[in-house]
């Protein structure tokens, strides 16, 4: 099967003259943001070269896009670039005007550990580590707190009741606003929350990673906490734009992600053009219904949660910023999800090492 790169029609609507505006509220203790969150990383890293003012003028339109009554939700972490990508969020703010900047919350994730070659070695969540991590990450993004705060990965070696308390500790001393959690199990999640309020959980959840609607879901909805999901479309392979002759850039994490390897690449592009096919009956892009599903999925689960788009460009903003507009009945998500059943996906998320490191997957 050939993939068609055109679209009928792809939405571009970036201002909220286009919208009612709206705001979802991460959880029961979290702030209240833009239902669509800017994930910031592909700036910086893993996924090859990205061109610097493009990217700043791409978190400025993402900013004036959002309502002047709401928060708009910058994601990053200190290890994307080694540092790259919070030095580059701190540029975009500097120079975005007073009122879009007075309205951008930063959204962090810390402990990786890195090599000089750029590889990763652990993980470190002991609390002399977290408040280390965090003064760097304060410097270099030039803001006096962290809006929402979370170690990236479970470090095995400590449990998570200290890495919470020393977060904790931050929100005490006004460094950090909100306590986040990124890629942890129900259980983890219910050990966090004993120790302080939990606004959200980071999580990768789109149409060919439905893992978290067993127990994670349901878990986060009992104990009132949101969800910012990550990987929407999964790294753009359910965008509608990734072929299967697409010749990716050294460094792209993707020349290594199983869902991108041969039989798996062509089963998931498969399912691709048949989510192509319901996207064409609505008048839409592909990128567009994969996003408009994952926003019904909040109040389809009874929770609070917002999806963070990886775009890099202003086009590509644009393109998902439009699924906001798309409205699913009960049919169409009928549809969709029999285009892209659940544990359709080829091929795991993550190489089998990185996967180790999943407390969500285990």
């Amino acid at each position: 099967m050939t993939t068609n790169e055109s679209t009928p029609r792809v939405s571009t609507a970036t201002t909220p003259a286009h919208r009612t505006p709206v705001h979802r509220t991460l959880g029961s203790t979290g702030p209240a943001v833009f239902p669509l969150g800017l994930g910031c990383m592909g700036m910086s890293a893993l996924y090859g070269e990205a061109d610097r003012t493009e990217s700043v003028a791409t978190i400025h339109a993402y900013l004036e896009a959002t309502p002047h009554d709401t928060n708009a939700l910058l994601d990053t972490g200190d290890f994307y670039g080694m540092g790259h990508n919070e030095l580059l969020i701190n540029e975009a703010l500097r120079t975005a005007p007073a009122a879009a900047r007075d309205r951008a919350l930063t959204s962090v994730k810390f402990g990786a550990l890195r090599t000089v070659e750029g590889g990763f070695t652990g993980y470190d969540g002991r609390p002399e580590a977290v408040r280390n991590f965090l003064a760097y990450s304060l410097q270099r993004l030039g803001r006096d707190h962290i809006d929402v705060y979370r170690i990236a990965r479970v470090d095995p070696d400590v449990p998570i009741e200290e890495t919470v308390g020393a977060i904790a500790e931050a929100v005490e001393a006004g460094h950090v606003r909100h306590i986040g959690l990124s890629e942890v199990g129900a259980d983890t999640l219910r050990r966090a929350a004993a120790v302080a309020p939990i606004s959200d959980l980071q999580i990768e959840y789109s149409l060919l990673s439905r893992g978290i609607e067993d127990e994670i879901l349901p878990t986060a909805r009992e104990l009132g906490i949101g969800i910012t999901a990550y990987g929407v479309l999964s790294r753009g392979l359910i965008s509608g734009h990734f072929t299967r002759d697409r010749a990716l850039a050294p460094g792209d994490f993707r020349g290594m992600s199983p869902r991108f390897q041969g039989d798996n690449l062509d089963r998931n592009l498969d399912l691709v053009e048949a989510l192509r096919k319901v996207a064409e009956t609505k008048g839409v892009s592909v990128a567009q219904t994969a996003i408009a599903w994952v926003l019904a999925q909040g109040p389809r689960h009874g929770v609070d949660l917002v999806p963070l788009v990886g775009a890099r460009r202003r086009d590509r903003l644009a393109e998902a910023l439009g699924a906001m507009d798309v409205s699913l009945d009960a049919a169409d998500l009928t549809a969709i999800e029999e285009a892209v059943p659940a544990g359709a996906a080829a091929g795991e998320r993550y190489p089998a090492a990185q996967m180790a490191h999943l407390d969500s997957e285990h």
